[in-house]
């Protein structure tokens, strides 16, 4: 199919491309890597009047260590992320997520902040920044907005961006000391969507752990925080009667669909699962660090 018939607009700055979208907005969508919003396009899921395309701003694709945390542009692509030693040492939970994307054509092309912005449920990204507690800068002709990862995710598809902001920026914490990460999932083919992820960070003090984070993805209308489950390990340490708490919690506080690829209890069941792998493992990577 063909899209609807839309203006194309190719800014080559940030200012230029936040002026088009604030004389647009609404009627005005923005074009990323275009792997999610291509195809809804060509089968009028998405039919914007306006087309900003952003792949001729070079000031929205960077990565850069700033102290105690990573900036990394919106633009940046998924396959920059996936091989910068930067992001893998300081950021390993962005990158472990960053390796479960699709295939190497959809992240050679694919953005990190086309995939946060689109906020697909089952996308890994939304559930690595959602656990690591992200600062997404939103920019418009009216200035900056810094949102909390937690408060940007606002159901299927959707999110607390204004009409005439621009996702500019993802503010990623540095991996404290002493500690490990871990991105599982469950998907019916390699490249496919998760039918549930967990993304998981843990930091051990000793035989006790200091903190732990968790969220899931495929499991719920948008990526949730598993704060049961984390409340379990907080109380049981890192062992395995702790991670089966923290399996059974999380399995009975997501909220998933059925559909033609798993039914509800299914994607339950795999949720409680990915969350004792995924702590699992980054236990034992804690552990190796400590």
């Amino acid at each position: 199919m063909k899209p609807a018939p839309f203006t194309h607009l190719a800014p080559t700055s940030i200012p230029e491309a936040l002026a088009m979208l604030g004389e647009h907005a609404p009627d005005a969508r923005v074009l990323a890597g275009g792997q999610s919003l291509v195809p809804m396009m060509n089968f009028r899921l998405a039919r914007p009047a306006v087309l900003i395309d952003l792949n001729r701003v070079p000031d929205l694709a960077y990565i850069r260590d700033n102290g105690d945390v990573l900036a990394i542009g919106a633009m940046t692509r998924e396959r920059t992320i996936e091989n910068s030693e930067l992001v893998h040492d300081a950021a390993p939970l962005i990158h472990q997520a960053t390796i479960h994307i699709g295939h190497l054509p959809i992240r050679s092309r694919g953005t990190i902040g086309g995939s946060i912005a689109n906020a697909d449920p089952a996308a890994e990204y939304p559930a690595a920044v959602l656990a690591l507690d992200c600062i997404l800068v939103a920019s418009s002709v009216r200035g900056n907005r810094r949102i909390a990862a937690a408060d940007f995710f606002d159901g299927v598809l959707s999110t607390t961006l204004e009409p005439d902001e621009i996702l500019t920026e993802i503010i990623v914490p540095k991996l404290p000391p002493l500690s490990g990460s871990a991105f599982v999932e469950i998907a019916r083919r390699h490249g496919d969507f998760a039918l549930a992820g967990v993304a998981a960070q843990i930091t051990l003090d000793g035989d006790n752990v200091s903190d732990v984070r968790l969220a899931a993805c495929g499991v719920g209308p948008a990526p949730m925080r598993l704060v049961t489950a984390e409340a379990a390990i907080r109380a049981g340490g890192p062992t395995g009667d702790a991670f089966d708490d923290a399996a059974r919690a999380a399995a009975a506080e997501v909220d998933p669909d059925g559909d033609v690829h798993a039914t509800a209890a299914y994607r339950r069941r795999l949720a409680g699962v990915m969350t004792r792998r995924a702590l699992a493992k980054a236990t034992e990577q804690a552990r190796r660090a400590s």
